[in-house]
């Protein structure tokens, strides 16, 4: 019985229709592209160097979200954590100890968006809002909107870098694999564990939650520290990535995350998704754009085409949502 219902405890209705969505796109961009590229090496890795930077964070936006909150400030914590990273590579601080406070920088910012949402009451769209433009106003004061190398402290080939974006037999990133690592461990306590459990509760009613014993404050800075570190791995691996800090780091991702995160079935009101549905939407979002780059779309209309499937997918998770409680 109990195996019975684990697939429709990770995979709901809304998920299950992101994830027919997400084969028939795979089908028509293989068809559909000229020399039928989509499926060649060169694009499946670039995918999963690439998909796990959102991957990772719509993980962490997604649960938040069913716990009933956002956070528009991670496409500031983002380059802030990557900031960190390379000036403390300047100053020849130790990689364990450069690691650890990166990290723990993005855990705070974190620890501040959550303690903020929980103490002032005020929706988490506006305060977040908020919190994204002081941050970014003090990187780029920090930066000078200049970016980093870090090659002249940091020779390639260095544990970390193995260890974050490194390329296993020469064929397949590690990135990828961090983002199946999080997913897996994500999964496990999102949907089999009591902090799951009450994130869930929180998000459907947090009234209701509080009247179970439910400590919801606690619950939603677990949520906002959770966003927050991830931020840090992404903003390690971008810097890593592309040697160098860049102030425009993660832009755009605040929302990229939300849609993937609704694509996959998230509700925007809370109480509802699963993290087999956000790992789907995100990889249904990037397949979408590297569709359609190959397919030789203009870069910048993309994003219209984008912005189409998430209404699509709000509109058609509405009715779906209907019909499965009938």
């Amino acid at each position: 019985m109990e195996r019975q219902k684990l697939v429709p405890r990770l995979l709901s209705y809304k998920a299950s229709f992101t994830l027919i969505v997400f084969v028939a796109l795979l089908v028509i961009f293989q068809i559909f592209t000229p020399n039928h590229t989509f499926f060649q090496r060169p694009n499946l890795f670039a995918l999963a160097r690439l998909a796990p930077d959102l991957g990772i964070l719509t993980l962490g936006v997604g649960i938040l979200m069913i716990c009933g909150e956002f956070d528009l400030s991670v496409v500031s914590t983002i380059p802030i954590c990557s900031f960190v990273f390379a000036k403390l590579l300047g100053f020849g601080a130790p990689l364990w100890l450069n690691l650890i406070v990166t990290l723990c920088v993005g855990v705070s910012i974190g620890l501040v968006n959550g303690f903020l949402v929980t103490r002032t009451r005020l929706p988490s769209f506006i305060l977040t809002l908020g919190t994204m433009l002081f941050w970014k106003g003090l990187l780029y004061a920090a930066s000078l909107m200049m970016p980093i190398g870090i090659r002249s402290w940091l020779p390639a080939g260095s544990w970390l870098e193995n260890t974050l974006i490194g390329i296993i037999g020469g064929v397949f990133p590690v990135q990828a694999l961090w983002f199946l690592g999080f997913a897996v461990l994500l999964a496990g306590m999102l949907h089999f564990t009591k902090l799951g459990n009450w994130i869930f509760v929180t998000g459907d009613n947090e009234t209701a939650a509080r009247a179970m014993g439910i400590n919801t404050n606690m619950v939603k800075i677990v949520a906002y520290v959770g966003v927050g570190f991830l931020c840090a791995v992404i903003g390690l691996m971008q810097c890593l990535r592309i040697e160098s800090f860049s102030p425009n780091q993660g832009v755009g991702f605040e929302l990229k995350a939300i849609a993937s995160a609704v694509v996959g079935g998230t509700a925007l009101t809370g109480g509802i998704g699963s993290v087999l549905g956000i790992v789907i939407g995100t990889l249904t979002i990037q397949i979408i754009e590297s569709g359609m780059i190959l397919l030789g779309l203009p870069a910048f209309g993309i994003g219209t085409f984008i912005g189409a499937v998430v209404i699509l997918f709000a509109v058609l998770n509405k009715y779906i949502s209907r019909w499965s409680t009938r």
